[in-house]
């Protein structure tokens, strides 16, 4: 008797189908996995055999053959203990063989023959709505991530084996499926009034979060740089839908995702050690798995004291941010995973730190801290559009009386307003385009459009490029950030004031800043 029955292989941010087909045959009883399974799909057989004994389900003293098709795509991970299981239940007649092909299955089995969590199942359960599967068998601890599939495919949560069996003979219902709380949370902690004075960098933030533009954070120790940081996702706009799904099956393939969440309702925020590999910052691995620049797609990447990670490091990372992905090939493979993000870089001004502070001398030679700055090459230095100082406060500035500073709420409502009227302008490219609807993702054809300057800019930009010596990419970047300028100012031309300002976030660029 020939059994069927189908499941997933993660390939990349997807599910692709797999086919199951298990045969009893005549001959020495065991069990023969063929298909390119690897170490762990090998050893789910053991789990298997122990999980239904231990269940009351009959393990058949026979050979049984397994195939997974198609035999050219790797498989990998314990998602199939699942599926071989029900199918040698289908095979011996122990459940509806025609049943059991109408669904597709993933799942890890323990010995008791509990149905343990697996990587994957918004990204499977994506795949079995697009290919008209009646509906989906996962892990009853993160079948939450399917929350938003549930009107057009039906989620059935097993927590066992019985649960499993008990749906396909109709003995067992399966409960209702609570949609989950937000799966993260921004921290009720983190807000831009805790910090005291530095307007300059607050305001640098605001213009970042408006238009998604990459931000450098240059200043001594303790002036307030990772405080920035971590406090820019409380003004960027919530995910939307897709973007929340696209997010949620990223985190989930990676094994980031908790058990028992929901979709995403907020934007990522990594921020990895300096001592990140780079499998572990890009991607990688035998079978590549997403990296730090993937989990923060549609976030932001902080990576604090940039200088102190790799410079080949760092290098990996032009190229994701011009294109929005990352492509990692292996001998066997190639996978493209989603890198679409804000980047938000910090560094001191020297090896020793106190240059910039008024109160402390940097004894560092000036070959020292040109060396230190030239960590950051200059290609990668042109993909950040701001580059904002954030000096050393005074005992004043810190302790001394100011009116309340600013909330994140009142500061993420011009930046929702400066959004919609991006969102308008590029309406016209899709929804497809996801959070490319920004100003930092303005493209060649569209900038002579939107950005279009008067006499006394062109001036202004002329002079710019002279004194400072910019890049055609810098200067890309000041008229992107121009634009975004005068749409948090409402929507208007771009004007000398906006282009001043955007000029002046290009520090870095000076021929003699360091």
């Amino acid at each position: 008797m020939l059994a069927k029955l189908f499941s997933v292989a993660l390939s990349g941010v997807d599910a692709q189908l797999v086919e199951l087909e298990l045969d009893l045959l005549t001959g020495l009883p065991g069990v023969r996995l063929v298909g390119l399974p690897d170490k762990s799909v090998q050893e789910s057989i053991q789990r298997i055999r122990s999980a239904l004994r231990n269940g009351g389900y009959e393990f058949p003293n026979r050979k049984i053959l397994i195939n997974l098709a198609p035999a050219e795509l790797p498989k990998e991970g314990a998602l199939f203990d699942l599926p071989i299981a029900l199918g040698i239940l289908a095979v011996t007649e122990q459940i509806p063989l025609q049943a059991v092909s109408r669904y597709l299955a993933v799942g890890e089995l323990a010995l008791d023959g509990s149905i343990r969590a697996v990587r994957g199942v918004l990204a499977a359960a994506i795949t079995a709505q697009q290919l008209g599967f009646t509906g989906i068998i996962a892990p009853a601890a993160n079948v939450r991530e399917a929350i938003a599939l549930a009107g057009r495919l039906e989620v059935v949560p097993v927590a066992c084996m019985a649960d499993a069996v008990g749906f396909f003979t109709r003995q067992w219902t399966p409960p209702p499926i609570e949609e989950a709380a937000q799966s993260a949370p921004a921290s009720p902690d983190l807000d831009f009034s805790d910090i005291r004075g530095q307007h300059h960098a607050k305001r640098a933030m605001e213009i970042a979060a408006a238009g998604g533009h990459n931000v450098l954070l240059m200043g001594p120790p303790g002036t307030g740089k990772t405080m920035c940081a971590q406090r820019l996702p409380t003004i960027l706009p919530p995910l939307s839908h897709a973007e929340s799904m696209e997010t949620t099956k990223i985190w989930s393939i990676a094994g980031e995702l908790p058990p028992g969440a929901g979709l995403m309702a907020t934007r990522p925020f990594r921020s990895p050690h300096h001592s990140v590999s780079s499998a572990g910052l890009i991607g990688g691995g035998s079978m590549p798995r997403p990296g730090e620049i993937s989990l923060a797609h549609n976030g932001v990447l902080f990576l604090d004291e940039a200088p102190e990670f790799s410079r080949t490091l760092l290098e990996t990372l032009r190229q994701p941010l011009e294109d929005g992905r990352v492509t990692i090939s292996r001998a066997a493979t190639a996978q493209t995973f989603p890198a679409r993000l804000m980047l938000v870089l910090s560094m001191n001004l020297c090896p020793c730190g106190k240059r910039g502070d008024a109160k402390k001398t940097c004894r560092c030679a000036p070959q020292q801290v040109a060396q230190y700055v030239g960590r950051l090459s200059g290609p990668l230095l042109d993909r950040i559009d701001l580059h904002v100082e954030v000096p050393a406060l005074t005992y004043r500035e810190l302790r001394g009386a100011a009116p309340p500073a600013e909330p994140s709420r009142a500061i993420r409502d011009r930046v929702l307003a400066a959004r919609e009227i991006q969102a308008r302008r590029y309406a016209s490219r899709g929804e497809a385009a996801g959070a490319w609807l920004v100003n930092a993702g303005m493209q060649s054809s569209e900038m002579a459009i939107h950005c279009a300057l008067d006499d006394a800019s062109e001036s202004l930009l002329r002079q710019a490029m002279a004194e400072f010596g910019l890049s055609a990419r810098a200067h890309a970047r000041i008229l992107k950030l121009a634009r975004t300028i005068a749409d948090l100012a409402g929507g208007g031309p771009i004007g000398p004031a906006e282009l001043a300002e955007a000029i002046q976030f290009r520090t870095i660029d000076r021929r003699d800043a360091y």
